[in-house]
């Protein structure tokens, strides 16, 4: 089974109390998001490998640690998944970034692919699919689902705020799958809206109703 890491760092949630609020702007919204996203990045990175090196500092040489070079790739989910890529790429600076559009059909309620635009050996890379919201979790069961489709194998989820009832969605059909939250939240409405979460994000980020 997947892991679910909660993290709890002082700085994530005195930040993502600053952007649940609603007097807050699309401007700080925004920058909280980005901020957040690279404190969460240090700890879904926590397991990259290291390999030794040989360098020369101004006293001595020496052996130190860099990492070996496995490929990356950051998959933001569209629309309100762009406003964690700032954040991770900050972070993760040679990880080429993918693209991947869904919306729901309003008949079936079923997600629906529309965009998707990967860089290539998708396969030989360690893929971060990055959603502020894992609400219902058909977003992020579909978004995974494409991802292994094009034939990926080492994929961690990464979001914000997280539903009880999204994450065990996603663990259902992908108990492989590492997930990272800033905050488990109570439960889902009866519109699909965490509780108490932050409202729509990508309106919130973006300055739409």
């Amino acid at each position: 089974m997947g892991k679910v890491t909660e993290v709890k760092h002082p700085l994530i949630q005195h930040k993502l109390t600053m952007m649940r609020q609603q007097e807050t702007g699309s401007k700080d919204f925004r920058e909280l998001l980005t901020e957040i996203t690279i404190l969460l990045g240090y700890e879904v990175t926590k397991d990259m490998q290291l390999v030794d090196v040989e360098i020369e500092t101004p006293v001595c040489k020496t052996t130190a640690k860099v990492l070996e070079g496995k490929k990356l790739a950051i998959v933001p989910i569209l629309r309100a998944g762009i406003g964690m890529v700032d954040g991770m790429t900050t972070l993760l600076p040679a990880a080429k970034v993918g693209h991947l559009g869904l919306y729901r059909d309003p008949e079936t309620l079923k997600p629906v692919e529309y965009y998707c635009k990967m860089p290539e050996d998708m396969e030989s890379r360690d893929v971060l699919i990055i959603d502020p919201m894992l609400a219902t979790g058909g977003s992020s069961v579909a978004a995974i689902d494409v991802i292994k489709r094009i034939g990926a194998k080492s994929i961690k989820l990464v979001n914000l705020v997280a539903a009880p009832e999204g994450i065990a969605e996603v663990q259902k059909y992908h108990d492989d799958v590492d997930i990272f939250v800033a905050s488990i939240d109570e439960k889902l409405n009866d519109h699909g809206y965490i509780v108490p979460g932050l409202g729509d994000a990508g309106d919130r980020l973006f300055g739409t109703k």
